[in-house]
């Protein structure tokens, strides 16, 4: 799981360009990882539904929307 957990950090650092402040700001309030990370960043703002729809898709095309 940690292995996924990186994965998911470094898309949307990478991919998105989601400010780490932001990433640690989601896990700081509230440790968590896959899906609860995902919707504490929509929750907070932190990111886009554009984002939110890519980071779903990510999640569905790498075969980790069960995993998390």
């Amino acid at each position: 799981m940690m292995t996924q957990s990186k994965s998911l950090i470094h898309f949307l650092r990478q991919e998105l360009a989601i400010p780490a402040n932001s990433i640690n700001l989601a896990l700081r309030d509230q440790p968590c990882h896959g899906h609860q990370l995902i919707m504490t960043l929509w929750q907070y703002g932190l990111v886009t539904k554009e984002q939110l729809e890519h980071l779903f898709d990510w999640l569905d095309n790498n075969n980790l929307s069960e995993k998390f």
